[in-house]
């Protein structure tokens, strides 16, 4: 499994690193990916600093970011664990469900997941993430293991891409063309 050993930016949080992946993507003409901003409405704005300091959620939100890669809709979450154990309850039910609507629709919906005791980035492709769901319906615990992963979805971060999650893409969509042709 590949280490992520990105030192310019540690202690940035996932999000901040795939922003920049974004950026980057976008000015080589790679990728269109933006970020989902949660709806919220302000509550206490502090005037003199001019910023919000008390909010509450509008409504769920869906996924973190949504775009078009090459032709293809693509839409993902950012999460973060600090133990080799992800707990699948950090994927919320309207964000499943938002995940599985857009697959129907043709797009290809995924989980970026970064272990920040390891530094690893792992992209977990949606029909892993229901896997992973529908076993819990059997008893399983509500997480997955790190060890449970696939070797094939750990990235390195290659050159202005510090969250590689095209390489994560293209083995998905690989897999995928591959398991058509044997159906």
């Amino acid at each position: 499994m590949a280490t992520w050993n990105s030192r310019g930016l540690r202690g940035s949080g996932l999000e901040d690193l795939i922003n920049a992946t974004n950026e980057y993507y976008r000015k080589h003409g790679l990728a269109l990916v933006q970020k989902i901003p949660t709806p919220i409405t302000p509550v206490k704005f502090d005037k003199e600093q001019r910023r919000i300091t008390d909010a509450y959620f509008e409504k769920d939100s869906t996924v973190d970011y949504i775009g078009v890669v090459q032709g293809i809709p693509v839409c993902f979450d950012a999460k973060e664990s600090k133990t080799d154990t992800f707990s699948l309850r950090n994927i919320h039910p309207h964000q499943f469900e938002f995940m599985k609507d857009f697959e129907a629709q043709g797009g290809v919906a995924f989980v970026m997941l970064h272990f920040t005791m390891r530094n690893d980035l792992y992209y977990m492709p949606f029909e892993q993430l229901r896997a992973f769901l529908d076993r819990v319906k059997e008893g399983h615990p509500n997480n997955v293991k790190y060890m449970e992963l696939s070797d094939e979805f750990f990235l390195t971060p290659k050159g202005g891409a510090l969250v590689p999650y095209l390489l994560g893409l293209e083995e998905d969509l690989r897999q995928r063309e591959t398991n058509e042709k044997k159906e």
